[in-house]
């Protein structure tokens, strides 16, 4: 690696979406709101869960508190950034900055996919298997899926972080885009990328349409029984259970496949950084809302636990008036 060009750029500048003066703090205020909509509502996801002996011992809510956590690693890894520089003058990131932020995105962004195939697993089990389903999904099996998610995610991400942290970039500091990642990173660089290029259309397609077939195969398997099911009643209750995950694998894939599967040479940066905000930014906020509103179990676990609090409370101030 040429350290004399590395050393020459102290950082990147991240330009973000290129919009108007006066839609600047509209903007900071729409994004901060999403930030803490997001933030509040998958940490409330994963303190039911915790808090729910019935919830906790789940499998599929087990996997769902692992998923919300993602999702607000995954919005703290480029909101807080992103919101910064639109309230800044100054719009850099620090070499290393900048590639710390590329390996969380990533490690996040694997780990949601992974996680979202354990969720496949665990309806294609509980539909298609039910005698053996405490057998399959015991909480053994159900720690080690979800400990192989997030290892598998984190040596994925470094191997990138490492492979792009070798190249110089010596043209331009200007990153057209609202983060670090590998596409936009790969346009300044003067090195030779025909490597990492070649990984990310070989391994890197691997690795997100092996999670996504798996989850289709496991959905066409489930449909198939679901179809054998003689009585309508119980043909929509199994759709019901798989209805929230369905939908949040549509919205994850569909919004990756703009983002990733595409060539480089057709890699427009104002779309993708369009496609990487709805990726980054809205679908963790809209997770919540997916796997709560449309779900009983949970809808019946916020009003438990907020029937212990009221309980909690009226005791407490039995203690303290005369």
């Amino acid at each position: 690696m040429d350290r004399g060009n590395q050393t020459s750029i102290s950082g990147f500048i991240l330009l973000g979406l290129s919009i108007r003066p006066e839609h600047q703090e509209p903007l900071i205020s729409l994004f901060l709101a999403m930030y803490l909509l997001t933030l509040l509502g998958n940490l409330l996801i994963v303190l039911l869960i915790r808090l729910d002996t019935h919830l906790l011992h789940a499998p599929m809510y087990f996997f769902l508190s692992n998923l919300a956590l993602v999702d607000v690693g995954f919005a703290s890894t480029t909101v807080p950034k992103m919101l910064y520089n639109m309230m800044s003058q100054t719009k850099t990131i620090s070499f290393s900055g900048c590639f710390t932020q590329m390996y969380f995105f990533l490690t996040f962004g694997n780990t949601d996919s992974l996680l979202l195939a354990a969720m496949a697993y665990d309806r294609y089990v509980a539909i298609c298997f039910p005698l053996r389903y405490p057998t399959l999904m015991s909480r053994k099996h159900c720690l080690l899926l979800a400990a192989t998610s997030w290892i598998l995610s984190a040596f994925h991400s470094l191997l990138y972080t490492l492979l792009m942290s070798r190249l110089s970039f010596c043209t331009s500091r200007d990153v057209p885009y609202l983060f670090c990642d590998v596409y936009p990173l790969l346009g300044l660089s003067c090195s030779d990328t025909k490597l990492i290029k070649t990984l990310v259309q070989t391994e890197g397609v691997v690795d997100i349409l092996g999670p996504f077939m798996f989850i289709m195969i496991s959905y066409a398997r489930i449909f198939c029984t679901i179809m054998k099911v003689p009585s309508a009643t119980g043909k929509s209750k199994a759709f019901s259970t798989c209805a929230s995950h369905l939908s949040g694998v549509i919205l994850f894939y569909g919004t990756i496949s703009c983002l990733y599967f595409q060539p480089p040479s057709s890699y427009s940066a104002q779309n993708g950084s369009i496609a990487s905000l709805f990726y980054a930014v809205v679908i963790p906020m809209l997770n919540p809302f997916i796997y709560s509103l449309r779900n009983n179990e949970m809808k019946a676990a916020m009003k438990r636990n907020l029937n212990r609090m009221r309980v909690w409370m009226d005791g407490q101030a039995r203690e303290i008036l005369p």
